[in-house]
């Protein structure tokens, strides 16, 4: 019975100290306000805005590559609201088209709409940086999963946008994804 009580106990300081690494050394430690003092400015109307070239892959929860996908797409704006739809096509030969509808605050708060969201995304773009919060339901055939992601996008000094994102569900991370968006020069 002791050794059960040692075995328990180790289990819960090593999920303790895993917890405490996500939340201070690792991904989820980054706040929007990190990367303010940046001289490169992200601004999602003109950095994801007409004809954009998507390329990234999507890690399961071990590390591993699980697709690849590249994307097209296009979004315009109106002001603060923008519309972008997109299209990716998965190496499994598996297509998806999604629509995201945004509005940026004039703070640099951003509100995100798309069909598969459970609510409304709220994220925040602040110098080189931009990040975004949300739930999304999983289509069914991928098992319909209501996963909580966040979503940070990042300028690189020729103005594509890096993004990274991850999703978990009940706080344990299930896939991260990695991808370039570039505009398309008319």
């Amino acid at each position: 019975m002791e050794a059960l009580s040692y075995i328990l106990v180790g289990a819960l300081l090593m999920l303790a100290l895993a917890m405490l690494r996500e939340r201070f050394a690792d991904f989820g430690a980054q706040r929007p306000d990190d990367y303010a003092s940046d001289p490169n400015q992200i601004d999602l109307r003109e950095h994801l805005s007409g004809a954009i070239k998507c390329d990234g892959v999507i890690y399961g929860p071990t590390g591993r590559v699980v697709s690849r996908f590249t994307g097209d797409f296009m979004a315009k704006w109106q002001g603060n609201r923008g519309v972008m739809q997109e299209r990716f096509d998965y190496d499994s030969g598996n297509s998806q088209d999604r629509e995201w509808r945004l509005e940026l605050g004039n703070d640099g708060s951003i509100r995100a709409e798309a069909d598969d969201l459970v609510g409304m995304g709220h994220g925040r773009q602040i110098g080189s940086a931009a990040q975004l919060c949300y739930r999304i339901r999983l289509p069914k055939e991928a098992g319909g999963h209501v996963l909580s992601v966040t979503d940070w996008m990042y300028l690189t000094p020729n103005g594509a946008v890096v993004n990274r994102s991850q999703f978990r569900k009940f706080g344990i991370k299930v896939a991260e994804l990695v991808a370039t968006m570039r505009r398309v020069d008319a």
